[in-house]
């Protein structure tokens, strides 16, 4: 225990150096590190929004539009296959959240439910996929109705589902802005909430989360008068978003309600100019079934109108001139640069499943994150100098190998947070504190034992030698159960649990370095030098 092989002098060397290299950058401002050379590292520590100040966002996920889309493509599947099959009715509508056909002849109640049974998916019970029906059928041959509803595990299935991809897809917009770690986790079932520190004008960011940003590329079957709200069979009236009719109302398409392609088939998209009238335009490129989807209907519709629908309004209706086969296209409208740059964001990042609104809004101003650091900044001087007081008083000169150990562990800890990116937040300060505390546990515990051997009448050496030993199993089973504790905190905690959890597994671990390697290396150093008769502790 009391040797020290030559590497493992140059190791220790190394991580304390790296620590101190990685720790300085946050002592410079931001503009000095940004002049730093590219090889230097020139990470800081990110502080969260209680430190930093920003903008709070509590957003709710609509899930009544997550059953609506689904009742809608069970109404669209129902007519296709009532047609299919030759199946009569005299009403096919979304009520009361449940699709009601009415059938024109009731003997072909059997065939119908039979039909519309097989429209059912399944929902993901286990981790192989399989599951009960998503859809209830209920068929009521006096009067010839079906109804077609949805159960309450497939509800539940499709929000949970949606708030996944809602938090990915935010986290995408997000990331497109350049706001720097954003925060973004799940709150209660329908929730997400967003925090973003550093930002004070959210409105942007309220603009690009609010937008559900699905596309869609239809037929136009016609155009209509904004007096008319009635819709043939398999068409839906869409407002444009820029066009304005004779009455300066939002000029109004008949469109196909079947999409020939949808925006998931993108895969990127830019804003540019339009070279033809030098506005603002959007540029897109599809996937290869985008490509192929894009070419098979421009091919087949040439000289019609082809909307494409962002957010239920027509953006662009442009007639097919000849077919596109290099799957890509461009977007023009009213919109200004800024509207065709946020507009290639949202495309890039996909769309929501659902539109998000913005239940709860804060902003946290920079002045008290500055009065928080400063706090926690005196909190940890004050914590630090009185545990360095006690242990100098109560060790002597191993009290002072222990405080120089607690110095490094603190410079090891700010090195380990930069090289990570974490976000600091209060709970992240409160944990740097009570690791100050771990880390002299440790120490105490081998002066300890060291105290003990020594008053068995032990030779300074065998006294070291057996204290080091016999703490070494108790230091590590202390500080393992901790730090699965904390890593636990971190699998199922958010937000500051988090950031607690975060500071204190790096000072767990860094704890163990200087206590087990480091103030080992300092005493028997001292130890191999003096050669001293007695121990002073």
């Amino acid at each position: 225990m009391l040797r020290f092989a030559p590497w493992k002098l140059a190791l220790i060397g190394l991580i304390c150096l790296l620590g101190l290299v990685f720790a300085a950058p946050n002592l410079l401002t931001r503009e000095e590190v940004a002049e730093l050379p590219s090889w230097l590292p020139n990470q800081q520590i990110n502080l969260g929004l209680d430190l930093r100040g920003g903008s709070y966002l509590l957003l709710e996920v609509d899930t009544d539009a997550v059953v609506e889309e689904r009742l809608q493509n069970l109404l669209e599947s129902a007519r296709t296959t009532l047609r299919e099959d030759r199946i009569g009715y005299t009403q096919l509508a979304v009520e009361g959240g449940q699709v009601v056909i009415r059938l024109r002849n009731p003997e072909q109640m059997q065939v119908a439910f039979e039909k519309l049974e097989a429209l059912a998916e399944p929902v993901s019970s286990s981790l192989l996929g399989g599951g009960a029906s998503d859809i209830t059928v209920d068929a009521n041959e006096a009067d010839g109705v079906v109804r077609i509803g949805l159960t309450e595990e497939s509800i539940q299935g499709r929000v949970q589902r949606a708030v996944g991809q809602s938090i990915e897809i935010v986290r995408r917009r997000l990331d497109e802005t350049g706001v720097v770690e954003p925060t973004i986790q799940r709150q209660g079932a329908d929730r997400v909430l967003v925090q973003l520190p550093g930002i004070d004008n959210p409105e942007r960011i309220k603009d690009l989360l609010g937008k559900t940003a699905k596309m869609t590329f239809h037929l136009v079957r016609g155009i209509v008068s904004s007096e008319d709200d009635r819709a043939p069979p398999g068409t839906m009236i869409v407002p444009s978003a820029y066009q304005l009719d004779a009455t300066g109302q939002p000029l109004r398409y008949i469109v196909s309600r079947k999409v020939e392609v949808s925006g998931e088939n993108l895969s990127n998209a830019t804003a540019g100019t339009d070279q033809r009238s030098g506005g603002p335009a959007v540029f897109f490129n599809f996937d290869t079934a985008g490509t192929r989807k894009f070419a098979r209907v421009t091919q087949d519709n040439v000289g019609r109108p082809f909307a494409i629908i962002l957010d239920d309004e027509v953006i662009t209706a442009p007639n097919i001139r000849e077919p596109i086969l290099g799957g890509s296209g461009q977007i023009s409208g009213g919109f200004t640069f800024q509207e065709a740059s946020d507009l290639a964001v949202l495309l890039r990042a996909g769309a929501l499943p659902a539109p998000l609104e913005v239940v709860e809004e804060r902003t946290v101003g920079p002045d008290l994150g500055a009065d928080a650091i400063a706090a926690g900044e005196f909190a940890t001087l004050i914590g630090g100098v009185a545990v360095i007081v006690y242990m100098v008083v109560m060790y002597g000169l191993f009290g002072v190998f222990s405080a120089l150990a607690l110095i490094v562990n603190l410079i090891l800890i700010i090195g380990a947070l930069s090289l990570m990116q974490a976000t600091l937040t209060l709970p992240g300060i409160a944990g740097i504190l009570l690791t100050i505390g771990m880390a002299v546990d440790s120490a105490v515990l081998i002066f300890e034992r060291v105290r003990e051997e020594a008053r068995l009448g032990k030779a300074p050496i065998s006294a070291m030698d057996a204290g080091f030993s016999r703490a070494f199993g108790t230091i590590m089973d202390s500080q393992i159960t901790t730090l699965l504790a904390m890593l636990l905190l971190f699998a199922f905690g958010s937000g500051p649990v988090r950031g607690f959890s975060v500071t204190i597994s790096i000072g767990i671990v860094t704890s163990l370095f200087t206590s087990i390697w480091l103030l080992r290396l300092f005493m028997v150093t001292w130890l191999r030098s003096r050669r001293p008769t007695a121990l002073p502790v």
